[in-house]
């Protein structure tokens, strides 16, 4: 069980460390209709204050950081409360006053309402809350390789997730629809702290601004009135306990559920993955299809780039037009399934898109990167990985891809682009989906197949669980070829790396 090993781990750890005492006190919260939260951490830890000595000889401490959230939902009134718990290992290399956690929630008016907040299960008011942040007080400094446990509870007000105007913004996932509820950066999360920076970046029109650190999930999960409990889709493996469901996700970037009453399911099984395909009543053989596609493209990527990581992979018809990647799960435009036709050429936007969401539990889930800053990283490899998946499953269609999928828009612009900088939805896809695309294809023939392959198996293998960077990507280029490609460089990039 996820909460037995991680004891087993860090119980010991943690025993050593101060329990660090607030700077204000809190009002005790409202007794929780929750199912009360596993034993994560002892409750009579005592209160030690380290010594000089013991703070300069850090103790071993957690990979990464974990969080269980003890969820009921209640899903005809569109509510869900939650009992979060994270305990979060500083791995910053410096002593840390004051964590930044990421708020996605709070962006909308009244949907956000958070109840208490305790360090080391001390209640404490010392944060302050912005629109999609949280700046939170440490009540004494947080050493390097030592642990803070966070208690918050907070309920959400979810919104509806209405159509915007594509020209303007991407749709909104987050909140509910008429077919589902969708919960997708739902939980405050600790943003990565990178050279000295705290890592969030403001929303924008197109692209996605936020980054991940790498994290293990716990997820207890019950609905309101069990007798009438909806489909889920989520992110981890499920399991029964109790009264709840149990979800579990390790080494993942971001946690997320789809929940409907009208969901229907495919699943089949690759070797010990679970895939899964959720749509929607009269989408039978578009989800069908995008089963199929995803179980190929795992083999594909598993066999060019590394394996799979988890047990578990869901793709997820949305009531939206869009499509997005998240840990173990994407979502689907609607559109895509709407227009599917299995007696047309495979060279279509529920397959492609099917292979280049599946790519991304590769780039973006096991190689992370700064998607607001250096999005090319994660899109352009999934991107490029379209071309993989079709060279494999249909070779004889890579041509009509590239004119398909690529060449019709004719796309310009430097490919390492911020999203901040994309002049738009259109140009900025232009730039880095597919001009990065054409970078990675020229790449590959330049430097050869073998190396090509052997480059991306050792960037996933040395970046895995990481964030990496432009820098990164072409340091360990370079540790496999002595090939100039310089002139690459300079005709797709505006820096030089």
């Amino acid at each position: 069980m996820f909460l037995n090993r991680l004891m087993k781990q860090s119980v010991f750890y943690i025993l050593l460390f101060a329990l660090l005492t607030s700077c204000s006190t809190f009002a005790a919260p409202p007794t929780s209709t929750s199912t009360p939260l596993p034993t994560l951490i002892p409750t009579d830890l005592p209160s030690l204050v380290p010594s000089p000595m013991a703070s300069a000889t850090p103790v071993p401490v957690l990979e990464r950081a974990t969080y269980v959230l003890n969820t009921t939902i209640d899903y005809a009134a569109h509510n869900v409360t939650v009992d979060e718990t994270i305990v979060y290992p500083n791995r910053t290399g410096q002593a840390l006053t004051s964590l930044v956690l990421a708020v996605v929630p709070n962006l909308w008016a009244n949907c956000f309402t958070l109840s208490s907040v305790a360090i080391n299960d001390t209640p404490t008011t010392a944060f302050t809350i912005s629109p999609q942040r949280m700046d939170l007080t440490l009540p004494a400094p947080l050493g390097p390789d030592q642990i803070v446990k966070l208690s918050i509870q907070y309920s959400l007000a979810l919104p509806f997730a209405e159509q915007v105007d594509p020209s303007v913004s991407r749709p909104r996932i987050f909140g509910y629809t008429k077919e589902q509820m969708n919960l997708t950066n739902w939980y405050p999360f600790v943003v990565p702290f990178i050279n000295g920076n705290w890592v969030l970046h403001d929303p924008w029109y197109y692209g996605e601004n936020l980054v991940y650190d790498a994290a293990d999930y716990e997820v207890d999960l019950k609905f309101a009135d069990p007798g009438h409990a909806p489909v889920v889709a989520s992110s981890g493996e499920a399991s029964p306990n109790g009264d709840s469901t149990r979800y579990t996700l390790t080494a993942g970037r971001a946690f997320v559920m789809s929940i409907s009453p009208d969901f229907q399911v495919a699943s089949q099984q690759i070797g010990d993955i679970t895939v899964y395909s959720y749509y929607f009543p009269l989408s039978k053989n578009s989800g069908q299809a995008v089963l199929t596609t995803t179980i190929q493209a795992i083999q594909v990527y598993t066999q060019h780039y590394g394996p799979y990581p988890h047990k578990t992979l869901s793709a997820v018809m949305g009531d939206f037009n869009d499509g997005m990647e998240y840990s173990a799960f994407f979502y689907l435009s609607r559109d895509f399934y709407n227009l599917y036709n299995s007696a047309s050429s495979p060279v279509n936007y529920l397959i492609t898109v099917t292979a280049h969401e599946t790519a991304h539990q590769w780039w973006f889930e096991q190689v992370a990167s700064d998607q607001a800053e250096q999005p090319w990283l994660d899109e352009a490899l999934a991107t490029y990985s379209e071309r993989v998946f079709y060279e494999s499953i249909y070779p004889n269609l890579v041509p009509e891809w590239w004119a398909y999928r690529v060449d019709f828009y004719q796309p310009q612009g430097f490919v390492d682009i911020p999203i901040y900088s994309g002049g738009g939805f259109r140009p900025y896809t232009n730039a880095v989906y597919f001009r990065g695309a054409h970078f990675l294809e020229d790449l590959r023939h330049r430097i050869g197949d073998d190396v090509f392959f052997a480059f991306l198996q050792d960037y996933l293998k040395q970046e895995k669980g990481k964030i990496a960077t432009s820098s990164d990507f072409f340091r360990i280029l370079n540790e496999h070829t002595k090939t100039n490609y310089s002139d690459l460089v300079l005709h797709y990039f505006q820096n030089v790396y």
